[in-house]
């Protein structure tokens, strides 16, 4: 059993979501690689004592991103920081060595994504990946099974999306995902943009165009001191992109939706493909459900498959059980560290995002700003 030995620069909500995964790696009997916690960056003192009391492993706790860089115990780091922080700090991950599992959207422009795929480019022996764990579930590795065996027939269409209603609540104080400074101009695609172009990126499917139509629905919000301030991010995305399947040469519409304000969502991902031999379609809504469509001439009937916890990387848990969030974040961990080791996913699907499609996700959605600004459709 091989040991990579991580620091954690960011420690908040997803920061314990992985080391949380890592404390629970026996769940997962055949994997030949494991995580162990060995330091924590954050800004914040009071992250530090659940990590301290649960890691007995973790031997270094500081506020400087650097000193834990400079820790030769340190192989590999998830840095989970604002995306204003991103190109300073997974540069600087990289430039030491340290293999990176980054939180999207890879820089808070394409300026910025364009300096850390230069940095990766300089630095070949690290291994780089971006964090979107949703496809791991189990219908979504089978959705992608489908796919790479041609079963769909020729793409007709394509929907996915991301819904939340997490900011439906005017009243809510801001934080920094509404503070441009921080997140960025791309607003809510920068947050769950990633999530939503996952499986047709990792399809190969690519976006030739875009037209978007970007919403600023809630415009300030209290500011926790008493006063108010402008939320200048925005808020719902929906884009409309002619998109390539290079496999038959054919373009169908694929619409992407990413919403902060989604009445009735509690925290939506969902994914849609009509095929002109198999459609599938799937939203976390029923995590178990797969849905499929089969078309051989005769009737046309949508049948439901209850998935279970038939995962990528084997778990322990019966397979009759259900699939949650934190069994996502777990696979999507299993998989960094199976590719780290092996030198490639066991399945195409079952990889994490790669640079490369994290670039890509810069591409469509800085031509999504322009799209909206100047109500045209625009190339990619």
């Amino acid at each position: 059993m091989r040991t990579i030995r991580f620091g954690i620069i960011g420690g908040g909500l997803m920061g314990r979501e992985f080391a949380s995964a890592a404390a629970r790696w026996c769940h997962l009997p055949q994997m030949d690689v494991r995580p162990e916690l060995v330091a924590l960056c954050d800004r914040n003192p009071a992250v530090y004592p659940w990590y301290q009391t649960h890691f007995a492993t973790m031997t270094q706790v500081t506020d400087d991103y650097r000193q834990l860089l400079a820790n030769r115990a340190v192989e590999a780091v998830y840095v989970a920081v604002p995306h204003n922080l991103h190109q300073e700090i997974y540069c600087a991950a990289v430039e030491a060595g340290k293999h990176l599992m980054g939180e999207k959207p890879f820089g808070i422009d394409k300026p910025a994504n364009d300096a850390i795929m230069a940095c990766i480019r300089r630095h070949p022996q690290v291994f780089v990946r971006c964090s979107s764990e949703l496809p791991f579930h189990p219908a979504v590795q089978r959705i992608g099974r489908l796919i790479d065996s041609g079963e769909l027939g020729t793409i007709i269409e394509v929907e996915t999306g991301f819904l939340h209603s997490s900011d439906l609540d005017p009243n809510k104080p801001v934080n920094w995902k509404r503070m441009i400074e921080f997140n960025g101009e791309y607003g809510v695609l920068g947050d769950l943009g990633m999530h939503a172009c996952h499986v047709p990126f990792r399809a190969g499917w690519r976006p030739r165009n875009v037209r978007a139509v970007l919403s600023d629905i809630v415009k300030e919000r209290p500011d926790g001191k008493g006063g108010r301030v402008p939320c200048g991010t925005w808020d719902n995305a929906t884009l409309l992109c002619e998109t390539e399947d290079p496999a038959t040469g054919e373009t169908f519409p694929w619409t992407l939706k990413t919403f902060r304000i989604a009445p009735g969502e509690k925290n939506t991902w969902y994914v849609r493909i009509l095929g002109t031999k198999t459609s599938v379609r799937f939203s976390t809504k029923n995590p178990k459900r797969l849905e499929v469509l089969r078309y051989d001439g005769g009737e046309q009937i949508w049948g439901q498959i209850d998935t279970g916890m038939d995962t990528a990387y084997p778990s322990i848990t019966g397979g009759i059980f259900e699939f949650g969030f934190s069994d996502a974040v777990q696979q999507m961990w299993a998989g960094f560290l199976y590719e780290l080791h092996h030198g490639r996913p066991p399945t195409r699907f079952a990889g994490c995002v790669t640079p490369e499609e994290a670039a890509l996700s810069h591409r469509l959605f800085t031509a999504a700003l322009e799209s909206h600004r100047t109500s045209a459709t625009v190339p990619i």
